[in-house]
């Protein structure tokens, strides 16, 4: 059962009789929900299958893997998981952004940014992150990067923070759009920037480019 990031050269070497199930989610379009994602796990588990839930980037971050992990815990399904390698910090590097520096940043904070600023389902400190510096990476952030600009700018950011959109990373289509976060806010510029993107902001994105 493989996930949309789930690399394809991987699948692609799968061997005849494999049963390969698409579990992909689309920003807005679920090939299946979460929940029968799980039921589809456990009863090819409980049918004496062996399953493998290929995941892209780390399966315990923001990847669910601890939702389905209890689920097989509680089926009395034993499993493993292997870790990945994510994409909070792999995309960064690839594109030739430290996420910390000496001087600059003693920290950063990896966030989704799948609900926006004031979603009252939002569990993200923003008020906070706005008023800080350090380095923010950004994850399932794309169809609210012009609201969540917008919010840091308003509570305290500055307009000239650099910003890195990294899309596709690690693939040959991988594309880095560089600006400010006043330039983020504007919607001429965000609605260019296409999932999946690992989004970086803070003093740390041009530390390469200028030294």
């Amino acid at each position: 059962m493989t996930d949309r990031l789930a690399d394809p050269e991987l699948t692609d070497q799968l061997r005849p009789g494999v049963q390969l199930v698409d579990a992909g989610k689309l920003p807005g379009a679920h090939q299946l929900s979460q929940e029968a994602i799980t039921e589809t796990v456990l009863a090819h588990a409980r049918a004496g299958r062996h399953v493998v839930r290929l995941k892209g980037g780390d399966p315990f971050v923001f990847g669910r893997g601890g939702e389905e992990v209890l689920a097989c815990a509680h089926a009395g399904i034993r499993c493993s998981v292997v870790p990945g390698l994510s994409s909070v910090t792999s995309a960064p590097t690839l594109a030739g952004i430290p996420v910390t520096h000496r001087g600059l940043n003693q920290s950063f904070t990896v966030l989704s940014g799948h609900l926006p600023p004031g979603h009252p389902d939002s569990t993200v400190d923003w008020p906070s992150l706005a008023r800080s510096t350090e380095t923010l990476v950004l994850l399932m952030a794309v169809g609210n990067l012009e609201r969540i600009a917008a919010f840091l700018l308003d509570g305290g950011r500055r307009s000239s923070t650099p910003v890195a959109c990294i899309q596709r990373a690690g693939t040959p289509r991988q594309k880095v759009t560089s600006c400010s976060l006043t330039e983020l806010a504007d919607p001429e510029v965000s609605r260019h920037i296409d999932s999946p993107a690992v989004v970086v902001i803070g003093q740390t994105v041009p530390v390469l480019l200028h030294g």
